[in-house]
């Protein structure tokens, strides 16, 4: 073939190719869907700090096929931290990533937060007051809470103050 014959060539097919888009293509699709399908496949990847890697993979994996099997998206990690789902639906995906995010998160000091008490701490010594409560202000994150700093006025028990155990409150 000689140098001429391979131009012409791929003159011809670049004029076809233009021809099959404007004639065909844009006369079907004149612009990209605002949305994808809901039946197309859904990717996600984001990336995490590498420090929390083990977290997020568990010991011998069973975090992540935990996040697998309850989620129903394929999650992969690697060593740098980025994490790419994959999933049937956006919901499945959606789902996993919550479920990471939860692992990773790291609350801001000063910032307030919704959580349900946890346990409410007796005080050893004197068997009418308690100490305070633990919060879990995100999934498999608590803290405690001192019962000075429940009410403005003084308590003796958490109770006092309208709180049980599975009471939502805020913290900070």
């Amino acid at each position: 073939l000689t140098p001429e014959i391979i131009k012409r060539a791929l003159e011809t097919t670049h004029q076809g190719r233009d021809e099959i888009i404007d004639k065909i293509l844009l006369a079907a699709i004149p612009a990209p869907r605002a949305e994808v399908s809901k039946y197309a496949p859904k990717m996600t990847s984001f990336k995490i700090d590498p420090d929390k890697i083990r977290e997020v993979i568990g010991k011998g994996g069973s975090v992540i096929q935990k996040i697998v099997a309850e989620s129903g998206a394929k999650v992969d990690i690697n060593d740098e931290g980025v994490i790419c789902i994959a999933s049937p639906n956006g919901e499945n995906a959606a789902k996993a990533k919550a479920m990471i995010d939860a692992i990773v998160f790291e609350p801001e000091v000063g910032a307030t937060y919704t959580g349900t008490v946890v346990k409410i701490l007796a005080s050893k010594d004197k068997p009418n007051e308690d100490i305070g409560c633990f919060v879990e202000y995100a999934p498999g994150k608590e803290g405690m809470v001192h019962i000075s700093k429940i009410c403005d006025k003084r308590i003796n028990k958490v109770t006092d103050a309208g709180i049980d155990v599975g009471s939502e409150v805020k913290v900070k």
